[in-house]
């Protein structure tokens, strides 16, 4: 068998190959193990990624032309990079533009001023640099419609999608993925709305469960189903998989629309809701469409936030999530731009005043996963012995198995992983995250 492992120790050469571990052919060995299963087979996992906000595009754009290329290598190069091959665009602003805009002229009743003139000047030409590197699933999300299809009269603070206009935001969102086609960007999947449960003082917009049912089922539902192209629902919090799902997908004639459910982590881990999600609708898909944190750039540690992500996606993908997509790509050196002032952190940050790449502990710990676990890969059976460890073990389409172990203790901790009656052996440091590689 051949094996591979790559670490990354708190303080240390962050994605390293060590051969810091020993092989045991048909042990005997039964304390502190994690066993293995490679003929369980679970979800299929069908991307890595993040988004492609105005506010990364234009953070991009400020850079020189040499760490321009190397940010979207390092994310995006399946050898030289982690991979990525998912991404995120949101349709008009978000609170990571520069300001409120929309794809049309207020007041267009036609919809005849569609156009996404803006977003070509940057963002689009970000994604189309991208996938020089790789192949790249993309899905579009709105916070907001325009202004004046909303009760409101505003892209900010919440306010509703007026009735009237309804049929008319159904159709804008076709007109946007033919115009992202006509550019070389082809969506294939949609949210209804991003976060409609909240008020934001940046662009949003609420839906209730019934409402957003009712969307999908008598207007957006038809209109996208005609374009082959596939619907997310809630795009919100974990904590409300279940309560929103038994409305949208208990309705036949809605949940026929839909292709899966979209979540982010805000609101806490609710592992358990993912699992019920699946144990209720289990041809519908789960995916993870936004999480991040708030600006640490300067910060002497950046480990927490890793750990933050690997423990994420480590309980997500236990629990029948098949997509990883994190928030913005990269921000500036403020963690924006954000026109009201919400700024964040990112994997990656650039320091615009001085052309500076700054990659963050939180890039490496999604690299273990998105460098290594395959488009098409299955989740397999494993069991571990403690609760010290977050693990999660995948089957790649060639055979290759890989195993991520996570420890956010303090304590080191040796360990054995037992596969086809074969152990090895290995050890956990504080703060550690490593990638084991198991090929015939």
């Amino acid at each position: 068998m051949e094996i591979k492992v790559i670490k990354t120790i708190k303080g240390k050469t962050p994605m390293q190959e060590t051969s810091d571990f020993s092989y045991e052919e048909r042990a005997a060995r039964e304390a502190k193990l994690i066993h293995l299963f490679p003929d369980i087979e679970y979800q299929e996992i069908k991307g890595f990624g993040g988004a492609f906000t105005e506010a990364a595009s234009t953070t991009l754009d400020k850079m020189s032309a040499e760490n321009r290329e190397k940010i979207l290598k390092l994310y995006f190069d399946p050898e030289e990079g982690i991979g990525y091959n998912y991404g995120r665009v949101h349709m008009n602003s978000c609170d990571f533009s520069l300001g409120n805009y929309a794809c049309v002229e207020e007041g267009d009743e036609t919809l005849e001023t569609f156009n996404v003139e803006r977003d070509k000047k940057s963002l689009i030409p970000m994604i189309q640099d991208a996938m020089k590197y790789n192949e790249i699933e993309m899905f579009a999300s709105p916070w907001s419609p325009p202004a004046y299809m909303k009760t409101t009269g505003k892209m900010n603070e919440g306010g509703k999608l007026k009735p009237e206009y309804f049929d008319l935001w159904a159709e804008y969102y076709v007109k946007f993925i033919k115009a992202y086609a006509e550019n070389g960007i082809e969506i294939g999947t949609v949210s209804v709305q991003n976060e409609p449960k909240a008020t934001q003082p940046w662009d949003s917009c609420i839906y209730t469960a019934e409402e957003e049912r009712d969307f999908v089922k008598n207007y957006l539902g038809e209109k996208l189903s005609r374009e082959n192209i596939r619907i997310l629902f809630w795009d919100h919090n974990k904590e409300r998989v279940v309560e929103r799902s038994r409305v949208m997908l208990d309705d036949a004639e809605a949940a026929k629309y839909i292709y899966g459910v979209a979540m982010h982590w805000y609101s806490g881990d609710h592992f358990e809701q993912l699992s019920m999600f699946h144990d209720l609708y289990p041809d519908k898909d789960i995916v993870f469409s936004e999480g991040c944190y708030e600006y640490s750039l300067g910060e002497s540690d950046t480990v927490k936030i890793g750990e933050r992500y690997a423990h994420d996606m480590i309980g997500n993908f236990n629990h029948y999530c098949n997509v990883f997509c994190d928030w913005n790509l990269i921000l500036n050196e403020k963690g924006g731009p954000n026109h009201v002032g919400n700024f964040c952190d990112a994997p990656i940050m650039a320091d615009t005043q001085t052309d500076t790449v700054h990659i963050h502990d939180s890039y490496y710990y999604i690299g273990h996963f998105s460098k290594y676990v395959k488009k098409g890969a299955k989740r397999i059976g494993s069991s571990k012995w403690t609760a010290d460890l977050d693990t999660v073990s995948f089957k790649n389409p060639d055979g290759e198995i890989v195993t991520v172990v996570l420890n956010r203790g303090e304590e080191e901790l040796d360990f054995g992983i037992r596969i086809n009656g074969e152990i090895i052996n290995g050890k956990a440091e504080a703060h550690s995250i490593a990638t084991y590689i198991f090929k015939d």
